[in-house]
């Protein structure tokens, strides 16, 4: 069992070390997807997921899955795509495309996490700058690829990526980390995808630490 969290009352999240162990993270259940509520649950490294007909349900997995600047590995075949110029990246061009993209049932899945109330939440975050998206086009401007998250500070919360071609989304990310605007991109959940980038795990508390270094204390509870 976890606390319900009252929607009509303040956004407080129980301490993250009571997350359950199995399944691994889960925090709490309940509460509403407002910017409000997105922001306190992020500046924690608490984070949303769930099913269609299923309760808003809050995470905080430990061991979490980062990446870095310098642990950043990008394979030859990746550099070679990236001088290629066959493909380009914007930024925050069409955000909304991104996240129903992401939202689009993958291979053996028969539905979604990102459900609807989950992008109108995240595009309300877009529109009051605390989101973005990264977008790979094409030489004809067309979208393959693409990832969004929230960010704060120093600190990108990567959500969910997609790719149309081999490659389009680790060029977003590739992009983001060289962009120089963050030090730490949270991952969540390990992937080999993420893996094969250099992405490693860390306990919560070291990964609560980044947070609350690299957001200027937006980290930290209050």
């Amino acid at each position: 069992m976890v606390p319900w969290l009252d929607p009509n009352k303040p956004p407080i999240f129980p301490d993250t070390c009571e997350a359950l162990e199995q399944p691994n993270g889960l925090l709490a259940a309940g509460g509403k997807l407002s910017i409000d509520w997105l922001l306190v649950a992020y500046r924690q490294g608490i984070f949303p997921w769930f099913s269609q007909n299923e309760p808003i349900l809050w995470w905080s997995p430990a061991p979490r899955t980062v990446l870095t600047p310098a642990l950043f590995h990008t394979s030859k075949s990746l550099e070679k795509l990236s001088r290629q110029q066959k493909y380009h990246i914007t930024q925050d061009e069409d955000f909304e495309m991104v996240i129903r993209q992401c939202a689009m049932p993958r291979q053996q899945q028969a539905d979604t996490w990102i459900t609807d109330e989950m992008i109108e939440a995240y595009i309300a975050m877009f529109k009051a700058g605390f989101a973005h998206s990264y977008e790979c086009r094409d030489t004809d401007n067309l979208l393959v690829g693409g990832v969004y998250g929230i960010s704060l500070s120093r600190v990108f919360f990567g959500e969910s990526m997609f790719s149309r071609t081999s490659n389009a989304s680790k060029l977003c990310l590739k992009h983001i980390i060289e962009s120089a605007k963050y030090d730490l991109i949270d991952c969540q959940m390990a992937t080999e995808h993420l893996m094969s980038l250099g992405a490693v795990e860390i306990g919560r508390a070291e990964f609560e630490g980044y947070l609350d270094r690299l957001t200027g204390g937006l980290g930290m509870r209050s």
